[in-house]
C-alpha cells in the first residue's frame, strides 16, 4: 500500500495491484499447463496394429470411444447406444471435416464396436477413423505408425 500526504497533511491511500496481477498470471499459466492433461478422454487400452499412420490429436476431434465393458463415450462423455448417433450428429454439426476416430478397448466384444459402426453408416457418417497403438517389436522398436 502506498501513503501519499497531501498538501493539508492527510492520508491517502492506494492499493497496489501489481502483486494480484502476478499471481493471476502464474495461475493462468499452471492452469493452461494442466488442461490439456486432464482431457485424456476415456481409459481405454488399444488393441496395436502393424500397418498404421502417426496418431491424430485428437483434441478438436469428434471421438467415439467403446470401452472393456462395451459402454459408448462420445468425447468423453457416457452415452446411450440409442444417443449415439444424435450425439455424433451434434458434435459434427460446425465442423468442416466431418471425421469420426473410433477408439475401441481390446478387451471389448467385436460385436460393440460393429454396432457403432453400424450406427454411423446408417445416419451417412462415412468418414470412420479407427485409433490403435503401434504394435512393439521384438527389440522394443516400433513397427508402422500409430493411429
Amino acid at each position: 500500500m502506498a501513503m501519499d500526504l497531501g498538501s493539508k497533511g492527510s492520508l491517502k491511500a492506494d492499493i497496489n495491484v501489481t502483486p494480484l496481477v502476478d499471481v493471476m498470471l502464474v495461475l493462468l499459466i499452471i492452469m493452461m499447463l494442466i488442461a490439456p492433461m486432464l482431457q485424456q478422454g476415456v481409459a481405454v487400452t488399444l488393441p496395436e496394429a502393424g500397418n498404421t499412420g502417426d496418431k491424430p490429436d485428437t483434441q478438436d476431434q469428434t471421438v467415439v470411444a467403446v470401452d472393456s465393458r462395451g459402454k459408448f463415450y462420445v468425447n468423453a462423455l457416457p452415452t446411450p447406444p440409442e444417443d449415439l448417433v444424435p450425439r455424433v450428429t451434434r458434435a459434427l454439426e460446425d465442423k468442416k471435416e466431418k471425421l469420426v476416430y473410433l477408439k475401441g478397448d481390446k478387451d471389448a466384444k467385436y460385436a460393440a464396436i460393429m454396432d457403432a459402426m453400424d450406427a454411423l453408416r446408417k445416419a451417412q457418417i462415412e468418414n470412420i477413423a479407427l485409433i490403435t497403438e503401434r504394435k512393439q517389436t521384438k527389440g522394443g522398436a516400433t513397427a508402422g505408425g500409430g493411429q
